[in-house]
């Protein structure tokens, strides 16, 4: 493809009205923002300086990132810290057109989720007026018990008619989805909705496990799919979305370079792709920088961006109305 059309695919990536569906909120923890809190609640930063924390942002697997990431999110523990987190993540998402995203928040790791739901509720209002919609979608450790992941999703009863979901997360190899089937067969029960990572590290079985034992409405990443043209023909099917984040893969060595990212062959093959930013903070960019380094590494067509960009509104969840 000539590179005018590639220029335009990227300016008009940039100019489109925009869903984000799969970031987490702590993945948007900037190391600024890491000493500040830190200081804030009187405690010690995971590294002595800014300059050392960011050496750190070499990563060689999922595990390897999710330690550096445990290490920065222990900084946070107010309402106003999560306030502040979500205001700084609203500003780079207003800034690149976004005017809808769902937001991962670790509710099950956090040390008080009545905390966390209060500053990102409030900073939530704020953005609204805006014109950016925020939903939040607590995650659930599938790396720890079951049991854990229950007691968190009870305590997060006075918030289940408000959030937009439920996710599952963490380290993925070893801990199959279908663990979590009692957790999400609950949250359908009250009109969860739910979705989970898979298919990102672990195999295309995960993916089978995260549609057909949790009855996810969409899938995290997904990559690994594309080994099973029975399931990538399930997918187009059933318009399962995939919410995919191409810098992450590439941070995190699930791609070796990112001109071989599996995202054009699933939109070729029919699959709803959208493309997100995850943890931007660690992985290089948010969503515009996705969207730009991700169609000129793919040659990617204007039509092709107008497909991506319209999968991810078309896979967006509506605002709870679960009280009536």
């Amino acid at each position: 493809m000539n590179s005018a059309l590639v220029d335009e695919a990227v300016e008009l990536a940039r100019s489109l009205p925009k869903a984000e569906l799969h970031m987490h909120l702590e993945g948007a923890l900037q190391p600024e923002l890491v000493f500040k809190f830190s200081e804030r609640n009187d405690k010690t930063p995971p590294f002595a300086t800014i300059a050392e924390l960011r050496a750190e942002y070499e990563f060689t697997d999922l595990a390897d990132f999710i330690s550096l990431f445990l290490k920065c999110f222990n900084s946070l523990e107010t309402a106003q810290d999560y306030e502040d987190l979500t205001n700084d993540y609203s500003e780079h998402a207003l800034a690149d057109n976004v005017v809808h995203a769902e937001i991962f928040v670790e509710a099950q790791a956090s040390n008080d989720a009545d905390q966390l739901m209060a500053g990102c509720l409030k900073a939530a209002a704020r953005w609204q007026e805006k014109g950016l919609d925020l939903l939040f979608i607590p995650t659930f450790l599938r790396h720890m018990p079951l049991a854990e992941a229950l007691k968190s999703f009870d305590e997060l009863e006075p918030y289940h008619d408000i959030i937009g979901g439920i996710g599952l997360a963490s380290v993925e190899v070893g801990f199959p989805p279908e663990n979590f089937r009692l957790l999400f067969d609950r949250a359908r029960e009250l009109g969860i909705k739910g979705v989970a990572h898979a298919g990102e590290e672990g195999p295309p079985e995960y993916v089978w496990g995260a549609i057909d034992d949790l009855g996810v409405e969409r899938v995290d990443h997904g990559n690994r799919s594309i080994e099973d043209p029975v399931l990538m023909a399930r997918l187009a099917r059933d318009q399962i979305p995939l919410t995919m984040c191409p810098l992450s893969n590439l941070r995190l060595c699930v791609i070796d370079e990112l001109g071989n990212h599996p995202l054009k062959r699933f939109l070729d093959a029919g699959v709803n792709v959208t493309v997100n930013s995850d943890d931007p903070a660690y992985f290089g960019g948010y969503l515009n920088e996705n969207f730009e380094q991700t169609i000129r590494a793919l040659n990617l067509h204007p039509t092709d961006v107008r497909e991506i960009v319209q999968n991810a509104h078309d896979a967006k969840f509506p605002s709870p109305s679960r009280n009536g």
